[in-house]
């Protein structure tokens, strides 16, 4: 079998392409989101504490990280869209069985089928990107794709919220299914068949867990794993946390989280393209070792905040979002650029899911270190601060020492 050659799209074509990608990285998103905001309705629905909420969070994460290390395996051996498609219609139905579900175990268990399917497809998004745009354009690119956590936070966690508010928790996951639905057509009607990367003959099936390992056994690509993980638990002890400190210490009433967030995404849908683009100009490292190390002070400021009114948090959510979630531009952009290309597929399929692993285990982690009295308020946050403010530090120190198969960029 001989593969085709990578298709070459025309700019519009290009762009209806990142902007579909995007959409699908909206739903996946927005998926993983819209459980940290709706942790207080849950905790009333289902009598449950925070490290409850924060265990289906890491539910989804571990099971999107086993799913995304068992898909290294395979990943490379189907063309990228059939695969994508599939794995979305299953996330489509991980969904619907969360909307459904008539209590928490349910409800924990469908997580976790969403997580196994969830966890596949951002690793495909990025496979797309890094066989399609050349590396130079690679930033810009994934600035694009990555606006689909601005419009998650603007746009769909929000409504959600809204949703969950007026017609009960369920109804954020109904809204998905619906939106995955629309994004599937689009998906099946925009996206170019991509084989290039199968080479002249598939990988023999024997062949396959010895080339896993392989990934492992590369310094290069352990390097990059290291990173990942480690940026990901520094996010991930203060994020799912966030809401229920709002509605428990700073006594907002649910409905207004809904305003923080879409402050906050209102931000990230202008900054993320413009790290992009910085990232593609003064190269891939640098950029992430800025934006890491400005992402310290409002890790610090969001787990110590003093007691202020909507505006003020509305004022200062932007700057957490812009910074925390900026740092992840330049870092996928630089990860598509470590293996080769025949083996792109499987090194993002097997980054993909130490990211999740390391989100549930800052989850996890950030779950264990706070305590709810009996009035509702939530102490600890403060020293999930100071531990992400830490691995915060060491990425910065780190990222220098991540380097591609390939030249890429300016040099850090």
């Amino acid at each position: 079998m001989t593969a085709a050659p990578v298709p070459v799209l025309t700019p519009a074509r290009e762009r209806a392409m990142l902007w579909l990608l995007a959409l699908t990285q909206f739903t996946v998103i927005m998926d993983f989101m819209v459980m940290m905001p709706l942790a207080p309705q849950l905790m009333q629905a289902f009598h449950i504490g925070p490290a409850a909420v924060s265990g289906a969070v890491s539910a989804y994460a571990w099971c999107a990280g086993l799913s995304g290390l068992l898909a290294a395996t395979y990943i490379d051996r189907f063309d990228r869209k059939k695969l994508l498609l599939t794995m979305f219609c299953l996330f489509t139905l991980s969904n619907l069985a969360c909307a459904l579900a008539p209590n928490f175990h349910v409800l924990l268990w469908s997580r976790a089928f969403a997580g196994l399917t969830g966890g596949v497809l951002g690793a495909m998004v990025m496979a797309i990107i890094g066989d399609v745009i050349p590396s130079e354009r690679r930033g810009a690119a994934t600035g694009i794709v990555m606006t689909s956590f601005a419009m998650a936070a603007v746009g769909g966690v929000p409504i959600g919220v809204v949703l969950a508010a007026h017609f009960g928790w369920a109804s954020p996951f109904f809204l998905l299914v619906v939106l995955s639905l629309l994004v599937w057509l689009g998906a099946a009607r925009v996206l170019p068949s991509l084989t290039a990367h199968m080479g002249a003959a598939p990988t023999p099936l024997r062949q396959v867990l010895p080339n896993l390992l392989a990934l492992f056994r590369e310094r290069r690509h352990l390097k990059a794993f290291s990173l990942s993980i480690v940026n990901m638990t520094a996010g991930m002890l203060v994020i799912p946390f966030i809401s229920p400190v709002l509605v428990g210490n700073m006594g907002l009433a649910p409905a207004d989280v809904t305003w923080v967030y879409l402050a906050g995404g209102c931000a990230t849908i202008f900054t993320a393209r413009l790290i992009g683009r910085w990232a593609d100009r003064a190269g891939k490292q640098q950029v992430y070792r800025w934006v890491s190390l400005l992402s310290i002070a409002p890790l610090l400021f969001m787990t110590h905040l003093p007691q202020l009114p909507l505006l003020g948090l509305m004022l200062a959510f932007p700057f957490f979002m812009a910074l925390v979630s900026g740092r992840m531009v330049p870092l996928q952009a630089l990860l598509t650029t470590i293996p080769e290309p025949h083996k792109r597929g499987a090194f993002l399929s097997a980054n993909s899911a130490l990211q999740s692993f390391g989100s549930g285990l800052g989850a996890w982690l950030g779950g264990l270190t706070l305590q709810t009295d009996a009035a509702g308020h939530i102490s600890g946050y403060g020293i999930n601060g100071w531990l992400a403010a830490g691995l915060s530090l060491w990425t910065v120190w780190w990222v220098a020492r991540v380097r591609g198969a390939a030249p890429q960029g300016a040099p850090a």
